[in-house]
């Protein structure tokens, strides 16, 4: 005989929508903790009920969503979400569109399946043209990074921040596909989509922060672009990874004038990035740039070495020491400097896969 709860979760099938939008308030509350398993009964059944339920009102998707969410925790539940690319392109969509009431809830669920490699779906995926005036471009992808840089503090959308598309950003950069995305101009407005996200290593949010550091650090992996990357005309990344690892300590003349000229004029009293994780993540972004010589020598005539002295000096964490300790290792190593023209024509494929293999072990 099943139980109330298990009644209660087939009312989802139900074909009266008054029954299935009173069974989904109460079922809320079970989509997190061990009672969830609930949503996993005859073959995930209710999952893809919720998926149709989803596509309902805001208000009443705004509980499938959440549920939808929840369950995203399970691997066999994100696989579920991401390859179904219907309904991927039901997430994108929504989060662009205009005036959405539920597009941070969509952000976040697109960031939950986005640690699933079939995310890779994404760029199937064709936007919706004219569908919002301030998304120009013909991909998805680039419409979501506009929602994300242009929709911060709810400019874009009244109702939401698209915050944690940060992390969305962070997993498709994982991919192959997903770095040469975000350092290859795009042709819709010629911009390099990394260069969007830089100014916010120093947001005051959380959650931004972090997901950006991921997503810079990741894209660092395509070797061959360390040139453009740094290039101080360019994308000139530099300086947006160095200025969180920034203090209040003062440096000497000499050493503040290598730094680049967005870090010479710091205020006594600057704060460092609170968060030890996004620190490290920062530090291992030099490691990626140093792994080329063009990449130390730049460093090394940059002052990145007296910010992470600093920085081993006044952070008392073993992971954030330790990865300070191994970029000083490279940088400080007495190199001869090589000429840019012919340093990107030395990184061939093989080379690259040899040092993103070893470099993934950070």
């Amino acid at each position: 005989m099943p139980s109330e709860l298990e009644e209660l979760v087939e009312f989802l099938h139900s074909p009266q929508p008054m029954i299935r939008n009173i069974a989904l308030q109460h079922l809320v509350g079970y989509s997190t903790g061990p009672q969830n398993a609930i949503f996993l009964r005859d073959n995930c059944r209710p999952i893809k009920d919720l998926k149709i339920i989803a596509r309902d009102t805001p208000k009443i998707a705004k509980d499938a969503l959440t549920i939808l969410t929840n369950m995203s925790e399970f691997v066999k539940i994100r696989t579920m979400l991401v390859e179904d690319l219907g309904f991927l392109e039901f997430v994108v969509t929504s989060i662009t569109k205009p005036e959405e009431p539920n597009a941070d809830l969509f952000c976040i669920l697109l960031a939950n399946i986005a640690k699933d490699n079939a995310i890779s779906n994404i760029f199937k995926i064709k936007a919706i043209k004219n569908q919002n005036k301030d998304l120009i471009s013909s991909k998805v992808l680039d419409q979501l990074m506009d929602c994300f840089v242009k929709g911060a503090e709810k400019k874009l959308n009244k109702h939401a921040t698209f915050d944690y598309l940060a992390f969305a950003f962070a997993d498709i950069s994982r991919l192959a596909e997903g770095r040469k995305y975000f350092v290859t101009e795009q042709e819709y407005d010629s911009v390099v989509p990394i260069s969007k996200i830089l100014v916010f290593t120093e947001y005051d949010n959380l959650v931004r922060r972090a997901g950006v550091a991921s997503t810079i650090k990741n894209s660092l992996f395509e070797l061959s672009e360390h040139i453009t990357l740094l290039d101080r005309d360019g994308v000139n990344v530099l300086p947006y990874v160095l200025l969180p690892l920034a203090g209040p300590e003062e440096l000497s003349e000499e050493e503040t004038f290598e730094l680049p000229d967005e870090l010479q004029l710091l205020p006594p009293d600057k704060k460092r990035e609170p968060d030890h994780e996004i620190l490290r993540v920062h530090v291992e972004s030099l490691v990626l740039l140093g792994s080329t010589h063009y990449g130390r020598d730049f460093m090394r005539n940059n002052g990145v070495y007296p910010l992470i002295r600093e920085l081993h000096l006044a952070v008392e964490n073993d992971d954030v020491r330790e990865i300070c300790e191994r970029l000083v290792q490279l940088i400080m190593a007495d190199e001869p400097g090589e000429a840019a023209a012919n340093q990107r024509l030395q990184i061939t494929h093989a080379d690259e896969e040899e040092e993103v293999t070893a470099l993934e072990a950070l």
